[in-house]
């Protein structure tokens, strides 16, 4: 019988070296193009996408799948630890990370999470993935010898936890600050107490679960690596980087669509298919929905609120009202069928606000723009204690993790 591991232990860490943090930490890999990646890092050797967006440092239009891409992040990780600019801290311990947007704090914790527990379902997943994302993430964790992108996670709330960070922070100055995009304030504090550290990880191992916020591809790429590495899930390569914070503290904002053309449909057609499952009005003002059940649909520079006039199910997934919006109009009025495949529709972060749907569709770049409410936490929770799958783009996390704040060797 295998021996039950802890759902997370600490670890050395590769941290920013303070007096270049700010230089260093990037947004994270997957939320900027690599021309955009381009333009951020210019004229800053030190940023951090030199690792996560390597393709920047290669000839313009470089494909960032190629093997010349993962050797340069590997180069350029090993040059920064050379040069003293990240380095590997002498003593396991956990890493207290703080996100501050305007008011809004959360305080969480950097952990090894087990692969183990992630493989048991003790790590609770709500998406899919693809396949060459997966490919991507493996292949730049294997070239490194490194996780560099944490995985955001949330955890119920363990008071006694909750208590022991609020403690460790106050009145001490961290390791680091550093504003990043959106002006958010990233913190770092280093936990590296025996007594605290076991205590931390027992209350976790207690709980026993934790539920993937962010990240569901580094999580699947580095079950992927422990696997291919064999181990008995003590092994570096056996936990995966993360930051674990409290749903209490946590902060969904919604994740709006918007699609090409109406599917060969007037305007007028359009929004009198829509009036069957919902209460349509037409709007003198920007709206933004304020409960569950309400949208705000963009058509032709007006907006519109739809009401649902159905009833819950009771159903976990169907009951979102990312699944209601698809169900009653996006798959049988506007004929998108997959939305991770169909290029007839994208997605815009709430933190884009609902001035940038009103961009793309007076442009005429889109036909129409869709702004919903956000998913919460616990529909978040209930879907992947049900062991169901969230429809793509359900949730958009702010404030953001930053790449470059810590780091995990294998």
């Amino acid at each position: 019988m295998k021996q039950k591991l802890p759902i997370y232990t600490p670890f050395r860490g590769v941290l920013s070296q303070a007096d270049f943090a700010c230089e260093i930490i990037a947004p994270p890999y997957d939320v900027l193009s690599s021309e955009e990646a381009y333009e951020k890092a210019k004229g800053n050797p030190k940023s951090f996408l030199h690792i996560s967006k390597a393709e920047i440092d290669l000839p313009r239009g470089t494909n960032p799948y190629e093997q010349a891409v993962y050797d340069k992040a590997a180069e350029n990780f090993k040059n920064m630890l050379l040069q003293g600019q990240i380095f590997m801290y002498p003593k396991e311990a956990y890493y207290i990370y703080q996100l501050q947007m305007g008011e809004h704090i959360q305080t969480g914790l950097v952990v090894s999470a087990s692969v183990r527990a992630y493989n048991e379902g003790r790590i609770k997943k709500h998406e899919l993935t693809r396949i060459v994302k997966e490919d991507d993430r493996v292949r730049q964790i294997e070239a490194v010898g490194a996780q560099t992108g944490p995985v955001l996670l949330v955890n119920k709330d363990i008071p006694e936890v909750h208590d022991l960070l609020r403690e460790e922070i106050a009145g001490k100055e961290p390791f680091f600050a550093v504003k990043g995009e959106y002006g958010v304030v990233h913190r770092l504090w280093i936990l590296d107490d025996m007594e605290k550290m076991e205590f931390i990880t027992r209350k976790f191992e207690e709980q026993g679960n934790a539920y993937i916020a962010d990240g569901h591809h580094r999580s699947a790429a580095a079950a992927r690596v422990a696997a291919s590495k064999g181990g008995d899930g003590t092994n570096p390569w056996d936990g995966f980087l993360a930051v674990a914070f409290f749903a209490s503290e946590m902060k969904i904002l919604e994740y709006n669509r918007l699609v090409k053309d109406l599917n060969g449909l007037t305007k007028e057609a359009f929004l009198e298919s829509l009036k069957k499952d919902f209460e349509v009005r037409e709007e003198q003002k920007t709206f933004k929905p304020f409960s569950k059940g309400s949208f705000g649909l963009y058509l032709a520079g007006k907006w519109y609120s739809l009401k649902y006039k159905g009833s819950l199910t009771g159903d976990t997934v169907a009951d979102l009202d990312v699944s209601i919006l698809s169900d009653k109009v996006l798959t049988p009025v506007l004929g998108i069928e997959d939305l991770r495949k169909s290029d007839r529709i994208d997605f815009s972060g709430g933190i884009r606000g609902v001035e940038a749907l009103e961009k793309r569709v007076d442009s005429g770049e889109m036909a129409a723009a869709f702004s919903l409410f956000p998913t919460s936490i616990e529909e978040l929770m209930s879907v992947a204690d049900a062991g169901k799958i969230m429809p793509p783009k359900s949730t958009w996390f702010e404030p953001k993790l930053a790449d470059g704040v810590v780091s995990k060797m294998i």
